[in-house]
């Protein structure tokens, strides 16, 4: 097992210390941490040991019992070292699987088997939160380095399973993706072929030029583009290139000498790999296809140079834990953008959704006592007013259906595959049927997210009815609670008849989720 601890004083701080366990395809790592007064994150000490999870998981679709106890006495062996730190309360740690769990068929009982040895409760993360663990990652090494703050920069992981993709544009989101090729799934698919070294290498390499098309064809936009490599592979070859780089800002590394070190690894045995740069064998497995990934895309996008980050998606996780907000505005701002974005594309009225949206805000804050959400549930309903009518691309019959599909179908950054979900389904339940257990999608959801579902689809059919003109700004409105009534109260001189017309029909799901009828009037002079 790696083990580096850091030479900086450990007192002085004003928060515990925390921690974060990430179970990957090829090792097990931890990283501890503290808080400095300045904000700032101080790594204490990260632990690695290497363990070919995903060796089992990409070929057989299952974890074998002896990568079960592999891991499982990594983490025993971690959760000393936490005990050393007095790292014991949930808030100060967190264990996160990808794809080399996630995928397993039998992840169920390797999750029961991890609890039952080390009292470590572990969080399944999907490609949409990797990619905002990501972004976190990186964010403040961008804003710090002038060219990559202001071009359209294209931040890439090659891990063990999956390659993350995010396009960042003068520091906003535009575009994340997740494509279903990792180096050591890849590797491991071509091995089975049996064939000759050399037949496996060309393999490899037509596959990545493949994948790397594909991923060239979903970056959007023209121009300028930059590369910013992040993992372990780039690390260490950043390091091996680069033998003063300090490993605490980004690196440049000319693309010649990317191009002709890729060559070098990917051709040789991982024997020769493991001793000569003295890797680990899932370490030496991993690295050639996904230097190889890194090349072919630089070669794609004629630069002259490539960069590599010295974050980890563990940094993000951390920087998330400290912040005490999941979502602060500057995220949120970026999930927006992203669902903007998405919009665009299939040609929406951008001034109809955005007022639905605002209005749909409002309406969230007006009655908190009432629907009690949390914050989270607010940028989702934010997300699916932004996007409920995207579906008349497809059709103006039907379109809420085609909304639905389409949010399903789309990769917005920031929002889990349950969040996805949640906000495909309120968008859907913006007009026309009321939520039924019958409905696809909505009947996978348990009885207490069905009820959040309604909720906020009937929040969107008030924002949607008080938006009848299509004004450049939302009006300014009121609440007031009488009786059976919520009365929406509507300030200046307007003519609200189109807006009660509107009411009568969607209205109806807010009074059967609480209660109360809908009502609009103008404000008393």
């Amino acid at each position: 097992m790696k083990r580096k601890t850091s030479r900086k004083s450990k007192t002085g701080f004003s928060s515990h210390p925390v921690a974060v366990i990430d179970i990957g395809s090829s090792s097990v790592r931890m990283a501890v941490a503290q808080k400095r007064p300045d904000g700032s994150l101080n790594i204490l000490e990260t632990l690695q040991h290497e363990i070919s999870l995903g060796r089992d998981t990409f070929t057989k679709g299952y974890l074998e019992r002896s990568s079960i106890e592999d891991c499982v006495a990594s983490l025993q062996s971690f959760r000393k070292v936490l005990d050393e730190y007095g790292i014991r309360d949930t808030g100060q740690l967190r264990v996160v699987a990808t794809a080399a769990i996630r995928e397993a068929t039998n992840r169920d009982a390797i999750l029961d088997r991890i609890a039952i040895a080390t009292d470590l409760d572990v969080d399944i993360i999907d490609d949409a939160e990797i990619n905002r663990y990501t972004f976190l990652s990186v964010n403040e090494y961008i804003k710090q380095h002038p060219l990559l703050g202001r071009t359209s920069l294209v931040v890439l992981e090659v891990s063990g399973g999956s390659t993350e993709l995010i396009q960042i544009k003068a520091g906003t989101v535009t575009f994340s993706r997740s494509f279903r090729l990792g180096s050591f799934r890849l590797r491991e698919t071509l091995e089975e072929m049996h064939a000759p070294d050399e037949s496996v290498v060309d393999a490899m390499q037509n596959q990545i030029r493949r994948t790397v098309e594909s991923i060239r064809e979903a970056l959007t936009g023209r121009g300028r583009f930059q590369l910013l490599i992040i993992g372990g592979d780039g690390r260490f070859t950043a390091g091996q290139l680069l033998p003063e780089w300090d490993q605490r800002s980004i690196a440049r590394i000319p693309f010649a000498s990317l191009k002709h070190f890729a060559r070098r690894i990917i051709d040789s045995p991982v024997d020769d790999l493991v001793a000569d740069f003295r890797l680990s064998y899932p370490e030496a497995e991993s690295i050639g296809p996904a230097l190889a990934t890194y090349a072919r895309l630089a070669e794609l996008l004629k630069l002259r140079y490539v960069y590599v980050s010295p974050s980890t998606m563990r940094d993000g996780i951390l920087d998330e834990m400290t912040s005490g907000n999941i979502w602060n505005e500057e995220f949120q701002n970026q999930i927006i953008n992203s669902a903007v974005e998405l919009g665009k594309k299939y040609q929406f009225d951008q001034q109809h959704a955005t007022n639905v949206a605002e209005m749909s805000r409002m309406l969230f804050r007006k009655l908190q006592q009432m629907h009690r959400l949390d914050a989270r549930f607010e940028m989702i309903l934010y997300i699916a007013a932004l996007l409920h009518e995207i579906g008349l691309f497809v059709s103006n019959r039907s379109h809420h259906k085609h909304s639905m599909y389409l949010i399903l179908n789309s990769n917005l950054f920031g929002l889990s595959t349950r969040d996805t979900l949640f906000a495909a389904l309120v968008a859907r339940y913006h007009r026309h049927a009321m939520p039924r257990p019958t409905h696809e999608n909505y009947a996978r959801l348990e009885r207490e997210d069905r009820i959040i579902v309604s909720k906020m689809a009937s929040l969107l059919r008030i924002a949607d009815a008080l938006d009848r003109r299509y004004k450049p700004k939302p009006s300014s409105f009121e609440i007031e609670q009488t009786g059976d009534h919520v009365e929406i109260v509507i300030k200046g001189e307007v003519d609200l008849t189109l807006e009660q017309l509107a009411m009568k029909e969607k209205g109806a799901l807010f009074e059967r989720v609480y209660g109360k009828s809908v009502l609009i009037r103008k404000a008393h002079a």
